[in-house]
């Protein structure tokens, strides 16, 4: 810090000066601290000679500044404007994101993707700007690029230059998706020996069929064409790979290709794939009996042969653990206080392979059927005074209990349709409430094989928070390469998100982790550091403690926000 000295016809002021830069590296100088004209100081401070004075005191505020004791004093004027289409607030919750993106080998993957092509424009920061918004602030890729804007560090490139990043992004999506993965596993334990494959599809805002954009059977219930995304997530809850394939196709065919390439990309050899069972064909199940690998699949009691629906409904013959004495269920508390999974086995010939069909009942979900049921009927009962309401669009549709009646009790052709609730129907579906089945050609312990199958759970999670957080559709490109591309973002973003959370802890929601990351933001102080602008809670606590930096003190100052973001760009 120096003085400047104000000479002007009727007096002499000075003030404390000093040269700042802001983290683009850009210099300018900023007053610290005005002092006041020579009189003034001598008012203040009798026998001093004002300069000497005046430069004492600059080397005083210097040398507390080194020590990072002085407090940061700031002049605001109440009848100044703030200058025009200048940004003052800026989000610092991508910084998390940042660190792990780095740590996961991305930038330099991108690095030699960006040599590859010899393109001019940095594929680097693209990328990685569409993955922090994709959480931040999910919306289309232009809006994306104008929010952008707002991270701590903008963003630099122009909006053209996104979409033929999108085009080489696609081009090597595969690679992309084999370095996230080896490299991750120098960030965590995963447990990639067992794999959950699940299909979901995502809508367009338009009319008209084009290239992956197909009329098929939306998860959302929607007329407009879809796209389907098959995604391999491990048991430890992170996705492992994804495919795109077009929204007309049977998603049982999307399994084996997109299994073939993780064996190959990715190295693994001793999998089990878990899957329910409208992706497992005969054909899928056989596959995975082949070399070191395994397959567990659910199966619906309702579509088992006669013979076996009868021995599932037996009540003898039930284990609480393998080896045990045989249980009746009859004997058994049927209450929702009984936490007990009872199960029976058997091996089955169904077409071309053997298989082991495990069964099991449990009271607790018997009465959570019972309820869902209860529940379906008094909707039931509501539809019935609206018959335009009646047509059933899904299997599970509470028009399934009701019945039409069209002809009287002589025979004769009724005016009137009679509608009622099918009671035969009720009890029918009844009977199998509390039973679950799934087919493998596994023999491990029964008690290990339900545990596998009950994380199938976490995969549908996993498309709830792409579809809800990452608001993954509707999407807004249309080029397939386009579009795969930007499922490549959604998938990306969702890897280090789920990396994130593991890190900071699973106490807390998705909702509440994400929410935060996007109102963490703070208030550029020129020519000082950053205020934060954003409520200190357990989250932000917990955020800045596992990644050993904080932007929480009163003041951040500029070299140790410089400081924050180059560690965040470290790799592993």
């Amino acid at each position: 810090m120096r003085i400047k000295k104000s000479v002007s016809k009727n007096s002499v002021s000075y003030s404390v000066i000093e040269n700042v830069r802001d983290i683009n590296g850009k210099s300018t100088t900023k007053v610290v601290e005005a002092l006041g004209n020579e009189d003034e100081i001598r008012a203040k401070h009798p026998g001093v000679d004002p300069e000497e004075w005046a430069r004492a005191y600059a080397k005083k505020l210097t040398e507390e500044k080194k020590k990072e004791q002085a407090p940061i004093i700031a002049k605001y004027h109440p009848r100044k404007l703030i200058n025009k289409n200048q940004r003052r607030s800026y989000n610092v919750g991508y910084l998390f994101l940042q660190s792990i993106y780095y740590q996961l080998g991305l930038s330099q993957a991108i690095k030699g993707i960006q040599e590859k092509y010899k393109f001019q424009f940095d594929l680097n920061e693209i990328l990685s700007k569409l993955i922090y918004m994709r959480v931040l602030h999910p919306t289309s890729k232009k809006n994306s690029f104008e929010q952008a804007k707002s991270l701590l560090e903008g963003i630099h490139c122009e909006p053209h230059q996104m979409y033929r990043a999108l085009d080489i992004l696609h081009k090597e999506t595969d690679f992309i998706q084999q370095v996230a993965y080896k490299n991750s596993l120098k960030l965590v334990d995963r447990h990639s020996k067992i794999l959950y494959y699940d299909c979901t599809n995502y809508y367009f805002e338009i009319e008209e069929e084009e290239g992956y954009k197909r009329n098929g059977i939306s998860k959302e219930n929607r007329p407009n064409p879809i796209v389907q995304m098959g995604l391999f997530m491990d048991a430890s809850g992170l996705p492992l790979a994804f495919s795109i394939f077009p929204g007309n196709e049977n998603e049982q065919g999307s399994l084996k290709p997109l299994e073939k390439r993780i064996l190959k990309d990715f190295e693994l050899s001793e999998i089990i794939v878990c899957t329910d069972a409208g992706l497992s064909s005969e054909k899928n199940r056989i596959y995975n009996t082949l070399g070191n690998r395994g397959f567990i699949t659910t199966q619906s009691i309702k579509k088992l042969k006669k013979h076996l629906k009868e021995w599932v409904l037996d009540p003898e013959g039930w284990h609480i653990t393998a080896g045990d004495k045989g249980i009746n269920l009859s004997d058994i508390d049927d209450s929702p206080n009984n936490k007990n999974t009872y199960f029976k086995e058997r091996w089955i010939k169904e077409g071309e392979i053997e298989q082991r069909l495990l069964v099991t009942f449990s009271p607790k979900y018997k009465h959570y059927q019972q309820t869902i049921r209860e529940r379906q009927i008094n909707r039931a009962l509501k539809k019935i005074d609206k018959p335009s309401t009646l047509k059933k669009k899904r299997a599970n549709d509470p028009a399934r209990f009701i019945t039409a009646i069209h002809a009287t009790k002589d025979g004769e052709i009724a005016e009137k349709t009679h509608f009622s609730i099918d009671e035969a129907a009720i009890q029918k579906e009844a009977q199998y409430d509390g039973f679950y089945g799934i087919c493998t050609n596994l023999e491990s312990d029964p008690k290990e094989l339900i545990r596998i199958n009950h994380k199938r759970w976490e995969i549908e999670e996993t498309f709830r928070v792409m579809k809800s957080e990452l608001k993954s559709r509707p999407v807004y490109v249309k080029k397939d390469c386009r579009i795969e591309a930007h499922f490549l973002t959604c998938f990306l973003a969702l890897l280090i998100y789920r990396l994130l959370e593991k890190r900071v802890d699973e106490q807390f929601t998705c909702h509440e982790i994400i929410q935060t990351l996007r109102e963490m933001k703070m208030m550029e102080l020129s020519g000082e550091g950053y205020i934060p602008d954003y409520e200190r809670t357990d989250i932000t606590d917990r955020l800045h403690e596992v990644f050993s930096f904080r932007t929480d003190y009163e003041i951040v100052l500029t070299k140790d926000i410089k400081k924050i973001l180059k560690q965040t760009k470290k790799g592993k």
